[in-house]
């Protein structure tokens, strides 16, 4: 039976583990594994700008023996000509995986349903499970096992990142904390099922607006921009807003002596994070950034082979 990647969950909390310990093996060993020799194609489907994303994937996907196909948006008839079914039965006829940044999750749901190749949202409105993948990889790196550490996610709560940070870090049996104003809140389905998982895990789950109280005694600690991509008029705004968010070095300095602090990137200093934090000696977002690489080598591999 065919697996996807669609949101956090998709997997279990022991696959978790699997592909996290096998990103950091493939990261030791980069040619270590060949699922795609042939070479195999993926296609990378992008209808939104990337570097990562796409430098991460079109660089794994060929170490691990295969072949890269970027698909810009405007460059098929997908969501123009063709429907998201229809293309999914042609891609399946050609290529190994499918690979989609794109805006709602709903479009990730219905190439997954309509094809039997595995589906990987490499980013959506609702989620970026990928970029979790990285980022524990980078906090088991520096951290050790992840379940019991504290993680505090700061800004926007209605983020992907603050929904995959709940679900993902729930599954790592980590205590997730986000901060975030009051009418900002992570969908209540990324909530409900954290607090599920949590019940597994002996994770613990908070979302509140309390941002002192969220970061004091992390392990943790973790932003992301405030303006993302079709939010820019709205930029005024949301930096009044998010002010109060900011990672800054007082604020930084209640988390535990020995945190760490994350970021996905792209970062905009003096906005959400202080320049002196993230570019400070406790920031490893440029592990973290190279992980998205590793993990998601490991993540192709599994789906290829589960």
């Amino acid at each position: 039976m065919v697996r996807h990647f669609l949101r956090d969950d998709d997997i279990t909390p022991a696959e978790q583990r699997q592909i996290i310990s096998r990103a950091i093996a493939l990261k030791a060993d980069r040619f270590a594994a060949q699922p795609l020799a042939g070479p195999q194609t993926v296609a990378l489907l992008f209808d939104k700008p990337s570097t990562r994303t796409r430098v991460s994937f079109s660089v794994g996907v060929t170490e691990l023996g295969g072949s890269p196909m970027v698909i810009q948006s405007g460059e098929s008839q997908l969501g123009a000509k063709e429907s998201i079914a229809d293309t999914a039965r042609v891609l399946e006829r050609m290529v190994s995986a499918i690979v989609w940044r794109t805006f709602a999750q709903s479009n990730v749901d219905e190439m997954a349903a309509g094809t039997t190749v595995p589906v990987i949202n490499s980013l959506t409105d609702e989620f970026h499970p990928c970029q979790l993948l990285a980022d524990l990889q980078t906090i088991t790196e520096h951290k050790g096992d992840p379940a019991g550490l504290t993680v505090t996610f700061v800004g926007d709560g209605s983020s992907n990142m603050a929904n995959s940070y709940l679900i993902a870090c729930a599954m790592a049996g980590m205590h997730v904390r986000v901060a975030t104003p009051a009418d900002h809140q992570p969908l209540a389905d990324a909530v409900s099922s954290a607090q599920r998982i949590a019940g597994e895990t002996g994770a613990s789950v908070l979302v509140t607006d309390d941002v002192v109280a969220a970061v004091t005694g992390a392990d943790v600690v973790v932003t992301d921009t405030w303006v993302s991509m079709g939010q820019e008029a709205d930029k005024a705004a949301r930096i009044a807003t998010f002010t109060p968010y900011r990672v800054t070095p007082e604020l930084f300095a209640l988390a535990d002596s020995a945190a760490i602090f994350l970021h996905c990137l792209p970062a905009y200093r003096e906005y959400e994070v202080d320049a002196a934090v993230i570019d400070g000696p406790r920031s490893v977002i440029w592990d973290e950034a190279e992980n998205r690489l590793h993990a998601q080598k490991a993540l192709l591999e599994f789906l290829l082979t589960a």
